[in-house]
């Protein structure tokens, strides 16, 4: 991923340094438990643990590459250049292994941190929505379906919607990083021929890692691509979210906007603008994330045993659906910390067309008057169009009706204009998400 989209910590975790720094390990591990089984002597096995101690840096990388672009092969290329550290003892080095015990392996450990600092992330975002949601759980605004006017709702109800969301997402999160935390030391087809399953019990024990119960010479991929799915899922619903405040910073809506800087720029023409940029963002990377999902689905189906295939797929993919998921939670908590919020202007939304969003209160009330729902319906149907096309007050004409005067009081029709009284359950649904 490009460093615009990435933050540092992802950026170190899929760099080439910390990808060999958990081979390393992996092999390492492998030797000592060979070690406990009596296969390696054990001085061998501390040996090859204190020469494996050295930092990797850009050397040893540019020496590995070296290697790669001479032999075509990175984990043979890796495994030469540690035995260049480690002398004669490196003939125990990736013993009874095949590559994808090493690759897959260490993976796992990759996936785990990078699952970790997405849901370290999700955590912050919902944090961050739930503070938003409390403080404006009765700032009331029009509720919109179609994208039209339909009836009030609160912008804390809105939000608290995207905290139930998110919470959603930290669950399948969850159990997409438990199946992806295996590891696999099982040989070349997945029968343990050269290989005892004690020592892949040992490794993954100490990497944090369950033994995939049953493998080839691969972790199967419906494991990456369930992985793959909840990013994509995170990255859809983010954009959402954006999508949202998009809409309500359309000029002509205004109800929030972004925060804009003294010193920003909004457009190189128009010195007017102030664009819901960020916002703009997470929508974009969303597309790339969902693209991934693809690719990754199509890697679950390898030939027999293994073959090749999903490798320069998950090389892009995983590194880079990861980094940019990390980097659009973070964008959207700052777009929400910074949010600028008119519930004046969402007062006046709720005003527009003398309170049309009111109709189905008007409707109850006759119908609770003992008119028929048709009839009802009619009647208020025909003055919320009047009110559509002549631009006049829903409320005034209801006032003047006949048919709805015979009916209502004006203390009934007061009621029906309620918005308040209309809101009265938003606090139920925040206690059901413990935001009381």
């Amino acid at each position: 991923m490009i460093a615009r989209y990435a933050r540092p910590a992802m950026v170190r975790l899929w760099s080439a340094e910390r990808r060999f720094e958990v081979w390393r390990e992996v092999e390492v591990l492998a030797c000592e438990a060979w070690a406990q089984l009596g296969v390696v002597p054990a001085e061998a096995a501390a040996r090859i643990r204190r020469a494996a101690a050295f930092p990797i840096d850009r050397a040893f990388v540019d020496r590995v590459e070296a290697l790669d672009r001479q032999l075509h092969h990175d984990v043979i290329a890796f495994v030469t250049a540690l035995g260049e550290r480690l002398g004669d003892d490196s003939r125990y080095v990736h013993y009874g292994l095949t590559s994808y015990d090493v690759v897959d392996t260490a993976l796992g450990v990759l996936l785990s941190a990078a699952a970790g600092e997405v849901a370290g992330g999700l955590e912050a975002l919902q944090g961050v929505v739930g503070d938003l949601a409390r403080r404006y759980r009765d700032t009331p605004m029009v509720g919109r379906t179609h994208g039209v006017h339909a009836e009030p709702t609160t912008f804390g109800l809105k939000l608290a919607v995207w905290y139930a969301e998110i919470g959603r997402h930290r669950e399948r999160l969850a159990e997409a990083r438990r199946r992806v935390a295996v590891g696999k030391l099982s040989g070349a087809v997945g029968t343990y021929a050269h290989v005892d399953p004690r020592v892949e019990a040992y490794v993954c024990e100490r990497l944090g890692l369950a033994p995939a119960p049953a493998s080839t010479q691969v972790v199967q991929r419906d494991r990456h691509a369930e992985f793959l799915a909840v990013l994509a899922l995170i990255a859809s619903s983010l954009e959402k979210f954006a999508t949202e405040l998009r809409n309500l910073a359309r000029t002509e809506v205004r109800e929030v906007e972004e925060a804009f800087a003294a010193h920003q720029k909004g457009s190189s023409a128009m010195p007017h603008k102030r664009n819901p940029w960020r916002s703009e963002r997470i929508c974009g990377l969303a597309r790339v994330v969902r693209g991934y999902l693809t690719p990754a689905l199509e890697s679950v189906n390898l030939w027999h045993e293994r073959d090749i295939s999903n490798s320069s797929v998950e090389r892009v993919i995983l590194p880079d659906a990861t980094s940019l998921v990390d980097f659009m939670i973070a964008d959207f908590a700052e777009i929400l910390r910074g949010l600028r919020v008119h519930p004046d202007r969402m007062r006046r939304q709720l005003d527009l067309a003398g309170g049309i969003i009111a109709s189905q209160e008007v409707l109850l009330a006759l119908v609770r008057r003992g008119m028929g729902r048709d009839d009802a319906y009619a009647v208020v149907q025909r003055l919320a169009m009047q009110a559509w096309d002549e631009e006049r007050s829903f409320r005034d004409l209801a006032a003047r009706d006949p048919e709805v005067r015979s009916r209502l009081s004006p203390a009934d029709l007061d009621a029906c204009f309620d918005f308040e009284a209309q809101l009265r359950h938003v606090g139920t649904v925040f206690a059901r998400l413990g935001l009381d």
